[in-house]
């Protein structure tokens, strides 16, 4: 199931030349612990502009789109929610354009599926959406990361925490230091 819909998400967003990476439980798939996800969660490196691309691609995928107003819904939200009617999983496709997602949109990591090479966020990069998500699942997720990956980049992870503490008032890079501390 998921590997068919990653292998048709990959061809038709390369096609439109759209820069992407999956990211969320999919791509801790890639890098941690394994754990069933019922969606597919991925970032376009663009903005709202291309919003009648993708509804193009989505209606050509034969995909349900969940919201009846999508042009005021991905104003408002940025998500562009979608379903697969054969296998019930959902799709949202997350526009940003922002600095940091254009610097991890460029360290993807890409994962041979199927006949199609799936753009992955990098593993630094998941445990940087996670921790800032911070749900429960979330942190679990970050752990399995943690343990499964020793080379990992923590001062990357740390500079991108810290942008995100300046800009939410946030408390991200010691949270993510208490958690990388309580596996040593």
């Amino acid at each position: 199931m998921f590997t068919q819909l990653l292998e048709r998400i990959a061809h038709g967003l390369d096609e439109r030349q759209i820069p992407y990476m999956v990211i969320g439980g999919q791509a801790v798939l890639i890098y941690g612990e394994p754990r069933l996800t019922r969606d597919i969660d991925i970032t376009v490196g663009v903005g709202p502009e291309r919003l009648n691309d993708l509804l193009a691609f989505a209606r050509g995928a034969a995909w349900r789109v969940l919201v009846e107003t999508p042009e005021e819904f991905v104003q408002r939200t940025m998500v562009l929610p979608l379903a697969d009617p054969e296998t019930g999983i959902r799709i949202d496709l997350i526009f940003s354009y922002s600095a940091y997602e254009q610097q991890a949109i460029e360290s993807v990591r890409r994962v041979e599926i199927g006949k199609a090479s799936v753009c992955f966020a990098a593993a630094e990069d998941v445990i940087v959406h996670k921790i800032v998500a911070g749900r429960p699942r979330d942190v679990e997720d970050i752990r399995g990361i943690l343990l499964k990956n020793s080379e990992l980049d923590f001062e990357y992870i740390r500079h991108w925490l810290a942008e995100f503490d300046r800009s939410f008032a946030e408390d991200y890079v010691r949270r993510f230091d208490d958690l990388a501390h309580s596996l040593q």
